[in-house]
């Protein structure tokens, strides 16, 4: 199957004319646990660079779900994974997906999403998706090509996620894929109260008063 005819296909969706490289996909899955048995969730596997990886550091133990939105690639990626429950769904639908498998949470969620290629409005409800699947211990990671990462949707983006997550770390850049990227690590998601919550305190005090006078 051709990446790139996907990419043609459907350029919204797939996001990239090629998957990604080795050395991203070891780099984007670091975060999975290398004992016990977590539950990881992959959304947007594509052709399944991050898939192998994932497999390779779980080694067999907890559950590896796959949430593929493009038949082509789900029905691919199953044939190839048989120990990967690969679910063809979009991947605002996490929460539905999760329960129907028993579970309510993933310890760590990786995306391979073209979010640069989102409308805000696909960026809020994807994140917001996230961080309610996440425990307090959980951890996001995505990455963003390095070319793109100052135009506005993905500036956008690190401010998404910078909001929603406690802590966000950037990683080294990965010059061998193509094109160069780079990860981010966002752990100890904030719940929609507490995001709520926090924006008056980050009008100023100004700001607040405009709002009271505006209450008035």
């Amino acid at each position: 199957m051709s990446f790139l005819l996907e990419f043609v296909r459907d350029p919204l969706t797939v996001g990239a004319i090629a998957p990604s490289g080795a050395a991203l996909a070891r780099v984007a899955t670091a975060a999975v646990p290398g004992t016990g048995s977590p539950v990881v969730v992959e959304l947007g596997p594509g052709t399944g660079a991050f898939t192998e990886a994932i497999q390779r550091r779980l080694g067999g133990r907890g559950r590896h779900i796959a949430v593929e939105l493009n038949p082509r690639f789900a029905q691919r990626l199953a044939a190839l994974h048989p120990a990967v429950d690969v679910v063809h769904a979009d991947a605002t639908d996490l929460t539905t997906v999760l329960a129907q498998r028993g579970l309510s949470q993933a310890d760590v969620v990786v995306s391979g999403l073209p979010w640069a290629a989102f409308a805000e409005s696909r960026q809020r409800d994807l994140l917001s998706t996230v961080v309610a699947a996440l425990p307090e211990h959980g951890v996001f990671t995505t990455f963003a090509y390095v070319h793109a990462r100052w135009a506005p949707p993905a500036r956008r983006l690190l401010r998404s996620l910078r909001s929603r997550f406690e802590e966000v770390v950037v990683s080294r850049t990965e010059w061998a894929n193509l094109p160069p990227a780079l990860v981010y690590y966002c752990r100890r998601p904030r719940a929609e109260a507490e995001l709520a919550g926090a924006v008056p305190s980050r009008l100023g005090q100004r700001g607040q008063q405009l709002l009271g006078a505006a209450g008035e």
